[in-house]
């Protein structure tokens, strides 16, 4: 693909996942209205669970959009996932930027917040998610924007360090709410009947497992140090 469609391409996308940040930002300060009028914080208040589930729905729905939008602007299966992985990066960081603008939140990047739904509560302080977007951005618009003849070359080794690293960030932001519910296995899925956060009525965040969130990222770094040694020296 020639270079200046890439820009093109690459130009739409930033645009599209910008315009999806935007979006999401408006969701959630409708939902503050309604249930934190004084303000987000935990902890977090109880809603009922037909919104929980619309919530879930619409999460998914963002990630399928996301995920179409990597498969109509790559050229190969490894560009189509570098998309989306770029897209998803500029979505979620964009959203806290006009979170920012509009209702002056998050306060710092130390803020504590419900990062998302699936498969169950993610929760975590503000800088760890912003800082995932960096390395996915970074690793992405690499990949994207190497050249046709020598693609960026990305080993079984390489992967599963990668999906892993991912797997253990992913664990990190769940750690406290599988903690909470793990001595009643009762959490929260698409076909519970109580309301959401029902197991975090009390929750408030003091400590974030950054040791397993910067193992998870390391791993991930790892990943795409030897991917770019192999595809510029190997």
């Amino acid at each position: 693909m020639h270079h200046l469609q890439k820009n093109k391409i690459t130009l739409w996308v930033t645009m599209f996942a910008i315009a999806m940040g935007l979006l999401e930002c408006a969701v959630v300060i409708y939902l503050r209205e309604l249930y934190y009028k004084d303000g987000f914080q935990f902890p977090l208040r109880t809603m009922p669970a037909f919104l929980g589930k619309v919530e879930v729905w619409r999460e998914a729905a963002t990630i399928l959009m996301l995920i179409a939008t990597g498969i109509l602007a790559g050229n190969s299966k490894l560009n189509r996932f570098a998309y989306f992985v770029y897209s998803f990066a500029i979505w979620d960081l964009f959203y806290y930027i006009f979170l920012y603008i509009f209702i002056g939140w998050p306060q710092s990047l130390s803020t504590w917040d419900i990062l998302f739904l699936i498969p169950a509560p993610w929760i975590g302080p503000v800088w760890a998610p912003c800082l995932l977007c960096i390395i996915m951005i970074t690793g992405s618009i690499y990949i994207i924007h190497q050249p046709d003849e020598s693609p960026v070359k990305i080993n079984a080794i390489h992967w599963t360090l990668m999906i892993g690293g991912a797997c253990v960030c992913i664990l990190s932001f769940m750690w406290d709410y599988l903690l909470l519910q793990s001595s009643t296995l009762n959490i929260w899925n698409m076909f519970s009947s109580e309301l959401l956060f029902t197991g975090l009525q009390t929750y408030i965040p003091e400590t974030f497992n950054s040791g397993l969130f910067f193992s998870g990222f390391m791993l991930m770094c790892l990943s795409i140090i030897l991917s770019i040694y192999k595809t510029k020296y190997a």
